[in-house]
């Protein structure tokens, strides 16, 4: 797959997987900028953030370019993406904003939606897998999206250098109770004008 194949099923379908995204080499590299400090993830944006285990137990660390130059990489490569697809699909993308998943064992989210109609701050969710590439599904973790009207879709194992790439609207999703630790990296184009200092925050 390539950029142009992506952005033909995001606009046939909403939603696609590209495998090999990036090299084992290039996965192994992003692997080593794994924070050493995380904090619990949240549910809700700004006054309404809170910390609910019920729903989701996973931890992050927000990305930044100064966490050296394999996430400054990734980032480069998110903005290639940014720029094509509001060249072919004029949604208006302005900024993209990610972070570092952790799930230790049994950690899980709740099914979910990472932005309503009506207040679409986010409009494309990314989700890349830094697991090894024989990831099982013995090891849960799987990442299930469901349609629209919240119909199973599809299931998928979350294996090193996996992309995943829906319309943040559309697509209800939750990821499975993990069996190992599990590590991806969760992002969001996002529209002009929205305050990302504080966000409600998806796989």
């Amino acid at each position: 797959m390539d950029i142009e194949a992506m952005i033909d099923a995001l606009h046939m379908q909403g939603w696609c997987v590209w495998d090999d995204f990036l090299s084992v080499d290039e996965v192994r590299a992003l692997y080593q900028c794994l924070p050493s400090e995380w904090s619990q993830a949240g549910v809700g944006r700004q006054d309404e953030h809170t910390l609910v285990k019920s729903i989701r137990s996973d931890k992050i660390h927000w990305l930044s370019e100064t966490m050296g130059q394999p996430v400054q990489a990734y980032l480069e490569k998110m903005e290639a993406i940014r720029q094509a697809a509001n060249r072919s699909l004029y949604l208006g993308l302005f900024e993209y904003e990610a972070h570092f998943a952790k799930y230790e064992e049994g950690a899980f989210y709740q099914k979910h939606r990472d932005s309503f109609r009506g207040r679409a701050n986010r409009k494309l969710t990314t989700v890349f897998y830094l697991n090894d590439q024989d990831w099982q599904a013995s090891d849960g973790g799987e990442l299930v999206i469901y349609r629209d009207d919240e119909s199973f879709l599809t299931r998928l194992t979350p294996k090193g250098g996996r992309l995943v790439v829906f319309l943040s609207e559309d697509f209800p999703h939750e990821v499975l109770p993990a069996h190992r630790k599990r590590f991806s990296i969760a992002g969001w184009f996002r529209l002009n004008g929205v305050n990302g200092a504080s966000l409600d925050i998806a796989v």
